[in-house]
């Protein structure tokens, strides 16, 4: 089973490669709400700054991912400068995709523990380093594909121990919330889900909390949330956005909309001014 299928599904990663060549001076980074960043060190030595985080050396190449927003500079070795390529990312539906929320602040990934995105990165070096025709679109598809390699890479390295993307990492849990979001109109209680993941009610409900910090039915409440707000933005009237994830009403959707956004669903809609990438 995919257990990403679903996700990428109603929101699939986009990247728009913006930065090829030698970074010799400071760099500061501020992506809007929603956007993050990839960058790949080809070689040098960058000084990498985060407010509220020590600053981190890093001298070898490497893969570097922020999923989320997250402002930080880059500060290069003076003399030879960074060897850089750099892309705006959007794993999809804004901050509240699990995924982003689910994959630390920041990823780095020296390439030689990553063996998987070689050929990738062989392709994604070749190309902005060159003046071929559809440079730009070739860039843009193979960042995309990096960053499906990576998230797959800290999944199978095991280096998340919480979130839903731990979640999906584990045999049982993954199923239930595979099946939450491939069926988010369906009215699941803890029961089904319990016996979808082959768990007691009880196990179950503990495992989930403890590996997500949340309950299976906040989850599935924030979920929807998620996908409603991507069909808003599309167009989707209120009742329509309510049949799609599950709710008996427009009224039932916007009382949990209120709740979980802090808004109604025409508040929110109303300072939205460019749709989300899905």
């Amino acid at each position: 089973m995919d257990h990403f299928a679903a996700l990428f599904g109603h929101f699939t990663p986009t990247a728009r490669a913006f930065f090829s060549g030698n970074l010799c001076t400071v760099t500061q980074f501020d992506n809007p709400e929603g956007t993050g960043y990839l960058h790949i060190l080809r070689q040098g030595r960058l000084k990498v700054a985060r407010a509220g985080h020590e600053a981190l050396d890093i001298s070898e190449p490497s893969l570097l991912l922020l999923p989320r927003h997250s402002p930080h500079s880059f500060e290069p070795d003076p003399v030879a400068g960074a060897d850089l390529i750099c892309a705006t990312i959007q794993i999809g539906g804004g901050q509240g995709n699990p995924i982003a929320l689910g994959l630390p602040e920041m990823v780095v990934i020296p390439f030689t523990r990553v063996a998987t995105v070689g050929l990738t990165l062989d392709l994604l070096l070749g190309e902005a380093f060159s003046e071929l025709g559809g440079r730009q679109v070739a860039l843009d598809r193979l960042f995309e594909y990096l960053v499906v390699q990576i998230i797959r890479h800290v999944i199978d390295e095991g280096q998340l121990t919480s979130g839903v993307v731990a979640a999906l990492a584990d045999p049982r849990l993954s199923r239930a919330v595979t099946a939450m979001h491939e069926q988010p109109d369906r009215l699941w209680t803890l029961d089904d889900l319990a016996i979808v993941s082959g768990m007691s009610r009880t196990v179950f409900a503990r495992r989930f909390r403890t590996v997500t910090g949340s309950t299976p039915i906040d989850y599935l409440a924030r979920w929807r949330m998620t996908l409603a707000q991507s069909l808003l933005r599309k167009g989707k009237s209120i009742k329509a956005v309510a049949s799609a994830v599950g709710y008996e009403s427009p009224a039932a959707l916007t009382r949990t909309f209120a709740k979980i956004v802090g808004e109604s669903p025409r508040q929110w809609l109303s300072t939205q001014t460019a749709p989300v990438q899905t």
